[in-house]
């Protein structure tokens, strides 16, 4: 990789880091704090949540029927992802100690939170949850999977791909053979170190 897209790089980086700072801040000074895994709102905020939210029945009423309709199908995509997190968990918890590879702290991906939001009624509380642990899941998966093709095979495909995890952009070029077995250990070693 050239001096300049690493540089390129290391700007991208370090303006996430900065954004994710930023929108952290924001958050606590909005409306609520966050008190090691609690959050509180303002007594005025709670109120006002409460009186936003819609009853079940208002909002079941009020509710695109297709939404309705599809709720099935959705809710039964849970046995999947509850199987996908037990065998990923569990490759994680046996494997990555024998690679010397950090774990991937669950907790930080899947953030179940919503469940506090006093505005939304118990329906769209569990729409929410389910959400956030879908969406955390795959999230964790992603992280779970970006290390494992870190540690065996840290080459980029020779053709362009959407979606790329994080780690990919410091890949080794397709076809570069140079010292390879050198830099698949650097890249090994890199991934006992705490991230």
């Amino acid at each position: 990789m050239n001096d300049r897209i690493r540089s390129l790089l290391n700007q991208m980086n370090a303006l996430e880091d900065e954004m994710r700072t930023a929108l952290q801040s924001q958050e606590t000074k909005m409306f609520f704090e966050i008190k090691g895994r609690r959050i509180e709102f303002e007594k005025a905020v709670r109120q006002t949540h409460r009186k936003l939210k819609k009853n079940f029945f208002r909002w079941l009423v009020t509710n695109r029927p297709q939404n309705l309709i599809t709720g099935p199908i959705i809710y039964g995509m849970i046995f999947p992802l509850l199987i996908l997190d037990i065998f990923v968990s569990f490759y994680q918890a046996t494997c990555f100690p024998i690679y010397g590879v950090v774990k991937v702290r669950r907790r930080d991906y899947i953030v179940l939170d919503r469940h506090h939001l006093d505005y939304l009624n118990f329906i769209e509380k569990f729409h929410c949850t389910y959400c956030a642990y879908g969406a955390g899941l795959t999230s964790y998966i992603a992280e779970v999977v970006s290390r494992t093709e870190q540690y065996f095979c840290p080459i980029k495909h020779a053709h362009k791909i959407l979606g790329t995890h994080k780690r990919y952009l410091n890949f080794v070029e397709y076809g570069d053979a140079t010292d390879y077995e050198k830099k698949l250990e650097a890249f090994r070693v890199a991934l006992g170190e705490r991230q």
